[in-house]
């Protein structure tokens, strides 16, 4: 999740884009970027890291006069965070300069066919690429416009280009599939956005492009067509947010603005999962086969919400894959003196890669042998770079303190995980594996349906204003989004709330009942082994001590009903991808109630977002 800056007008340019990309640093803060057409030629100035870094760049070498430019901050996806991955990329003469937002999942492909014709790419990324493919449909006599028509037919994946030609400085051209962009009108002069924040200073009209469009803008107006030529329409609106709602997309806290784009962040990560010959394929994956196969035992390390995404992973890879599987607090691994060798796989799970408990402890991992693979969500940072192989997370840039859809995206590499060691092993066979990637495939519209449910949600938190202790349960994979929703509660509304396996109940915990007491339920689906009905065991225990239950049941499960003092509807889907839809609600829940009580729901007291010390 990048942001993109365009315009074109009677203003200096400089200023519009280096102030839109500043309201966008939140997308995206690896590096920043600027190109301007100026007396036939494009000039850039970019730098790795913070926008300053760019600002001081042009500072230090101002750039010439222009009203025509472009603008990219990064978060970084194929290509670690340097200054020559940053964006803008320019195309093999240097007349067409790219900036981009998503993955072009076909990219190798296509850099291959442009190396072997003779063009020299210098960054790693997937943008350069479509850069040297529109800087060839130009320099064949066609316009920036049919060029990017073109060049768009023949890319695979979600993606937002933005482009200038040198030759043509009174135009930028843009295409969407599947990532965001807003055009904002203005008089005189039109803008570009990954959303309405990038020109809201300047004009609140604005057009919502829709699917595989693109979009050309002048000072005179703004043109939309399909990728196939066609003229196509798009939809006006007003923008009546002030500039810190437009920045969380009209919502008030960025917290419940990432809750929403989690069904865009979970399909963003099941991107590009596949090779030519239709296999599983990763991101990063430095070991082979064969030392894959001789795995026999794996360990889980990570802290806090990553610790219950170890915790599903831990059922997921048992079941598809027969090996055994321990998940440990990283905090604790390493001075527990754990047996490790060669044949034991250490999975690490760090949002921002940085993680000073998880990354003491892969090095310890190392140092005994053993392998160690990192799912993350941070491009270039040090656990991934220390690790034999990585699962990038792609949710983008989480704003938010307590995590949402860093959770699910976690959630969603781990299963890949998974099946990618049962295609390995042959543990399963590859039309089951494919049957699991299309459900999970088919999760983003599941998660979609739950957030349409949002308000009953919000209503049933504010009804809890007054309480002061929650109680979550969960069996199986229901277990992991039990002890995630306590932990959203602690975190956010400042409550005891406590997470238990439900047959654990009568073993201690049950003598926290007392009436009235909210208890959320994660009902297993029905026709699961014995789960559902243990778990309705579970219910009755604590109806029976005046417990008040919210039940989370799949849709068509009536009999929960009778044990259910107020029931949240889940989409139905297999048990063991039922934590990407459960935990969605406890979510909304955790935020709306702690909204409610007053508190600062992005920044939660004595929290901080990655946690780099001991």
């Amino acid at each position: 999740m990048c942001g993109i800056v365009g315009y074109v007008g009677q203003r200096p340019a400089q200023g519009v884009v280096v102030e839109g990309l500043r309201r966008l640093e939140y997308r995206g803060y690896d590096s920043a970027g600027i190109a301007l057409v100026a007396d036939g030629e494009l000039v850039t100035r970019k730098r790795a890291g913070k926008l300053a870094n760019l600002e001081k760049a042009i500072a230090d070498d101002p750039l010439p006069e222009s009203t025509t430019a472009v603008g990219h901050t990064r978060w970084a996806t194929h290509g670690a965070p340097n200054d020559v991955n940053a964006h803008p990329h320019l195309g093999h003469a240097g007349r067409v300069a790219l900036v981009h937002n998503g993955i072009i999942e076909n990219f190798h492909a296509l850099r291959a066919a442009l190396e072997s014709d003779g063009h020299q790419l210098l960054s790693e990324t997937d943008t350069e690429t479509v850069a040297h493919l529109l800087e060839l449909q130009v320099a064949s006599g066609v316009d920036l416009t049919t060029a990017m028509q073109r060049v768009c037919q023949r890319l695979d994946g979600a993606f937002t280009l933005v482009a200038v030609d040198a030759h043509d400085p009174d135009r930028v051209v843009a295409a969407r599939r599947n990532s965001p962009l807003v055009v904002g009108l203005g008089e005189g002069e039109n803008f570009l956005g990954s959303d309405v924040a990038a020109f809201i200073e300047h004009t609140r009209e604005a057009l919502e492009l829709g699917q595989d469009q693109v979009v050309t803008i002048s000072r005179e107006g703004v043109e939309v067509t399909g990728f196939d030529g066609t003229p196509a329409a798009a939809k006006r609106f007003h923008v009546d947010w002030d500039l810190s709602a437009a920045e969380k997309d009209g919502h008030d806290w960025f917290m419940r603005k990432e809750i929403f784009e989690q069904p865009r962040a979970v399909a963003d990560s099941l991107l590009g999962r596949h090779s030519r010959t239709g296999q599983l394929q990763l991101d990063e994956m430095r070991l082979s086969d064969q030392e894959l196969r001789d795995i026999d035992k794996i360990i889980i390390i990570a802290c806090g919400t990553s610790f219950y995404a170890g915790m599903v992973a831990k059922y997921a890879i048992e079941h598809w894959c027969r090996v055994p599987v321990e998940v440990e607090l990283a905090s604790e691994f390493r001075y527990r003196d754990p047996i490790l060798d060669y044949s034991t796989l250490v999975v690490a799970i760090s949002q921002s890669g940085e993680t000073a408990d998880t990354l003491q402890a892969i090095r310890h991992a190392r140092s005994q042998r053993s392998k160690v693979l990192a799912i993350c969500n941070t491009n270039g940072s040090t656990i991934p770079r220390e690790s034999d192989a990585v699962i990038y997370t792609h949710a983008g840039p989480e704003i938010g303190v307590a995590s949402t859809k860093g959770f699910l995206t976690q959630l969603v590499a781990c299963y890949l995980l998974a099946l990618y060691l049962a295609q390995v092993k042959g543990t399963r066979f590859g039309d089951e594996i494919a049957e699991v990637m299309e459900q999970l495939e088919g999760m983003p519209a599941h998660i979609e349906r739950v957030l349409a449910d949002a308000e009953s949600v919000y209503a049933l938190a504010r009804s809890h204003v007054d309480t002061r202790s929650v109680l979550f349960l969960g069996r199986h994979a229901g277990y992991p989004v039990a002890l995630e929703g306590a932990l959203k509660l602690k975190e956010l509304a400042y409550l005891h709330a406590e997470g238990f396996a439900a047959g654990e109940l009568k073993h201690g915990p049950i003598a926290l009942v007392e009436d009235g007491m909210p208890v959320l339920c994660v009902v297993p689906p029905e026709g699961r082994d014995q789960l559902h009905d243990k778990m309705v065991s579970g219910i009755q225990e604590v109806r029976a001590r005046g417990a008040r239950t919210i039940c989370l049941a799949e849709e068509g499960d009536t009999s929960i009903e009778p044990y259910a003092d107020d029931l949240v509807r889940l989409p139905r889907v297999p048990v063991l991808l039922q934590p990407l839809v459960a935990v969605v609600p406890l979510q909304l829940f955790a935020c709306e109630l702690a909204s409610a009580m007053g508190h600062d729901v992005d920044q939660p007291r004595n929290l901080a977002k990655s946690v780099t010390v001991e």
